[in-house]
């Protein structure tokens, strides 16, 4: 979300209107609270993902209900695949907050009976979202970043999807998403960016095990 902000110069008595880049509910409060104090503020807008503007009490009130669940979520997916076995793998890595403090999750899989690269980036993509199911994300806005642009251009729907079985685990994600209501973000990022996840997918191929949730100390 962002704020609008309208200030009035001391000098000229003009009003000039500003607006924030895109921040977290709570910088957003923190911002909107901060310039409620300026005297020459003459208005102030708080507005969500979707352009809809959010009163001040029921910003307040959104982030007193998520206190101890998970928000703030980026979640990174990479999908590894054994030609030789028909075998895939998932790397995932989460990073989220409770209340104030953030954590990242680091998990891998082995998947079986995989029949190429792109459907192990569906696969991986799958893992991705039963590990957000298991932290009880519901309700909430997910930025999801992965290197697979086949996986992310079909899930937002900019790319059509012919091939029956990744068509499967579109439909298959697709509705998992609606259930647990979250409003994705998809991000395409180059491999560079994505060496977490990708490190993950390459050791459960090499039959290393890897499940960990750890606070992130700032």
């Amino acid at each position: 979300m962002y704020v609008n902000w309208q200030y009035q110069m001391k000098r000229t008595k003009k009003t000039i209107s500003f607006q924030s880049e895109t921040m977290s509910p709570a910088e957003a409060l923190f911002l909107y609270e901060d310039l409620e104090a300026n005297a020459r503020t003459q208005s102030l807008e708080i507005i969500d993902e979707d352009g809809f503007k959010i009163m001040k009490k029921e910003l307040k009130k959104y982030l007193d209900s998520i206190v101890d669940e998970p928000h703030d979520i980026i979640a990174y997916f990479d999908g590894g695949f054994d030609t030789s076995q028909n075998i895939g793998s998932a790397g995932i890595v989460i990073y989220y907050k409770k209340g104030t403090k953030k954590y990242r999750l680091r998990e891998n899989e082995i998947i079986p009976y995989i029949d190429s690269n792109n459907e192990a980036e569906y696969a991986a993509f799958w893992s991705m979202i039963s590990a957000l199911e298991e932290l009880g994300v519901n309700s909430i806005p997910v930025t999801f970043k992965g290197d697979s642009l086949v996986v992310l251009k079909q899930l937002e729907g900019e790319w059509s999807c012919h091939d029956e079985t990744l068509s499967k685990w579109l439909d298959r994600i697709e509705d998992k998403i609606k259930v647990l209501k979250i409003r994705p973000n998809y991000q395409p990022i180059n491999r560079n960016e994505n060496k977490e996840a990708d490190k993950l997918a390459t050791q459960a191929l090499n039959d290393i095990k890897v499940k960990s949730v750890i606070e992130i100390i700032d």
